[in-house]
């Protein structure tokens, strides 16, 4: 991603590779919906990049992301794992990528439109205006759920619930998967002590955020069911957030989430 460029024997800024925030999108079979995606974030007015991790889609996801890849060289990248490695390993991997590479603030988003694009500017400007994390909530005024059957919005209230009983955390949405970190926070951060690899990721790096004294500011948002492609959700994900997050917080009691001096 070189930051100059010669043109007319004159090295000049190269604009293209100009941002501060990079969006990390994890994929498997998401064919339907990650050219769309790209696109959508490439017309925001703010200048993102895009790191897609795929684990090994065998819908040719990851080829139509290379094909891309030749209209916007500068700013969308791609990591291929082999074999679905869980969604926590695949946001670890992008972070690790991207702190190599100087972003200021780094992105999760999903592939399939539950989270609008549009709302990246708003949690990039919260996550920068409050030095910490920013979370597209559900559940703070203003944020909605959109075409969710009564069961699931019923367990996810629930889980929401359960979560802030068990640790406390100031945070209402506290599963969101739509989230900006300031690289401060994930170079404190030891990796190695993240123990969900799935769904419940999300609690524990919010956990995680907040344990090593970072705020965290909800914007509201309007989380919307996806209409293309096959949900990921399981049974395992319910159990690993409902045990995992006891064993979660009596750890915290003996050891944090910094990296070792």
């Amino acid at each position: 991603m070189p930051l100059y460029q010669l043109q007319n024997n004159k090295l000049t800024i190269n604009s293209t590779a100009l941002s501060d925030s990079i969006v990390i999108i994890p994929t498997y079979n998401e064919k339907e919906n990650v050219a769309k995606i790209i696109e959508a974030v490439f017309s925001l007015n703010k200048s993102f990049h895009i790191l897609i991790v795929d684990d090994g889609s065998p819908d040719g996801t990851a080829s139509i992301v290379k094909e891309l890849q030749n209209k916007y060289p500068q700013s969308l990248f791609i990591e291929e794992r082999t074999g679905k490695l869980g969604l926590g390993t695949a946001y670890i991997h992008g972070f690790k990528w991207s702190l190599e590479r100087d972003y200021d603030f780094i992105f999760e988003m999903d592939a399939d439109f539950s989270h609008n694009p549009k709302d990246l500017i708003r949690l990039y400007d919260a996550a920068k205006n409050c030095s910490g994390m920013s979370v597209g909530s559900r559940y703070v005024s203003g944020g909605k759920l959109e075409n969710w059957p009564w069961d699931r919005i019923l367990l996810s209230y629930g889980a929401s619930w359960y979560v802030r009983m068990i640790t406390l955390m100031p945070v209402k949405d506290p599963t969101a998967g739509f989230v900006c970190y300031s690289r401060q926070i994930l170079e404190k951060m030891d990796f190695n002590k993240i123990k969900f690899i799935g769904y419940a990721f999300q609690i524990e790096m919010k956990f995680a955020t907040r344990s090593l004294g970072f705020k965290i500011a909800e914007v509201p948002i309007t989380f919307t069911d996806r209409v293309e492609g096959d949900s990921k959700m399981h049974g395992g994900i319910i159990k690993e957030a409902i045990l995992g997050v006891l064993n979660m917080k009596w750890k915290s009691f003996f050891n944090n989430y910094g990296k070792s001096n």
